[in-house]
């Protein structure tokens, strides 16, 4: 394995934090969570012109950079650091690889070219707080009732009378960027509860029917919508009889997110630990900086040590994305600590809910809450790995 990043990468990464630096501090960032989309629209376009940001995930057919997960894990790392609120990572990583995998041709040449310019954001729409479960992170996604069972309750979908499309009901919560979004991907169940199947469905941001709203989360930085769909006229993506084939592009989806989402938390962590290093150098206590004293410092060591851990499970989840849950976990974690520490090193001022700590804070709460907790994705990776298997399975009675 070659842990080192090409001269395009690391071109890549500096245009991006020059840029971010630039655009994307603590105040514009507050600004923007603050339109009705979220994020700051002229930014956006400008990242997906200038460095093609949402087609790093988009093979170069369809208009893409066609990239490694590790080309959007070193991007996310970046944004993370400012933490910018963008389609980024819905698009990017949630919804760009489910269409390559399950679209049609025609669906593939309709909606990749556009999503990997920009013009077009997507996002997927999950039943029920269960984004995690669906993305097999913290369980098996081909167990339990996650988008409705065929019962009441999730989205369910029935054909149109005269067998030309389809029709969705019902609702969703926590939809990244799903009140901006140009295009949603509906996770829904059909085929009643004797043949209940979850197929994904392609809604577009105009269809009759379709109601959003935003909703108040503890991150603004990420916002999150709640779908209605009441009648509402939908597109198949990919073909009827593919069940099976949409559980394991979700799990595939959700492993190669993973990288991204843990390289997001790792640049968070970076920039919130290097916030407080700066801070303690310069605020003075009994006549000296508070970043002199011993017991600072080895604050300042753990967390120093804890990030760069994280930063390495990350790059090695893009390389390898069967360990993305490890890697998110461990990234997760940091950002937790990192952030928490950073509030109490500031002091009396960083524990006002205006300070900028906060929103290191607020990020690592909420991912948490999304995409974990960090104890059910180790727990599911073991699991994955055998390590708690009943150790008489393997055991040969003698005779």
């Amino acid at each position: 394995m070659d842990a080192a990043f090409t001269a395009e990468q690391e071109e890549m990464r500096r245009t991006l934090r020059e840029i971010l630096g630039k655009r994307c501090g603590p105040d514009e960032v507050k600004a923007a969570v603050r339109t009705a989309c979220g994020h700051d629209r002229e930014l956006w376009q400008q990242l997906s012109q200038r460095l093609g940001l949402p087609g790093l995930a988009v093979a170069e057919e369809y208009g893409g950079v066609g990239c490694t997960p590790a080309d959007l894990a070193l991007a996310c790392e970046e944004t993370g650091r400012a933490l910018l609120p963008s389609p980024l990572f819905a698009t990017a990583a949630l919804c760009v690889p489910l269409i390559t995998a399950l679209g049609t041709a025609a669906q593939r040449s309709a909606l990749l070219p556009p999503l990997a310019a920009g013009g077009l954001t997507a996002a997927l729409a999950v039943p029920g707080p269960a984004l995690a479960t669906a993305l097999a992170l913290t369980g098996d996604n081909t167990a339990g009732p996650w988008s409705g069972g065929g019962r009441a309750g999730g989205v369910q979908a029935r054909p149109d009378a005269d067998g030309d499309g389809w029709r969705l009901y019902g609702e969703a919560a926590q939809v990244l960027d799903g009140h901006s979004a140009s295009l949603l991907l509906v996770a829904a169940h059909t085929g009643g509860f004797a043949r209940s199947r979850t197929l994904l469905f392609l809604v577009r941001e105009d269809a009759p029917g379709l109601v959003r709203s935003r909703q108040a989360t503890l991150d603004e930085t990420r916002p999150q919508a709640r779908i209605e769909l009441r009648d509402s006229p939908a597109e198949l993506l990919g073909e009827a009889d593919a069940d099976g084939e949409v559980l394991r592009a979700l799990a595939a989806t959700g492993a190669t997110a993973c990288a991204a989402l843990a390289a997001e938390a790792v640049g968070a962590a970076a920039q919130a630990l290097a916030r407080t290093v700066d801070y303690v150098q310069q605020r003075e206590q009994f006549g000296r900086a508070i970043g002199s004293f011993q017991a600072v410092k080895h604050r300042l060591a753990d967390l120093y040590v804890q990030v760069q851990a994280a930063r390495s499970a990350a790059y090695y989840a893009a390389w390898d994305p069967r360990q993305g849950g490890l890697g998110l976990a461990q990234a997760l974690e940091a950002l937790r600590v990192t952030a928490g520490e950073a509030i109490q090193l500031h002091g009396g001022i960083g524990f006002t809910w205006e300070h900028d700590a906060h929103l290191y804070f607020k990020r690592a709460a909420a991912d948490e809450l999304l995409f974990g907790p960090v104890h059910r994705l180790r727990a599911h990776a073991a699991d994955r790995a055998g390590l708690f298997a009943s150790p008489t399975a393997h055991v040969k009675v003698a005779v």
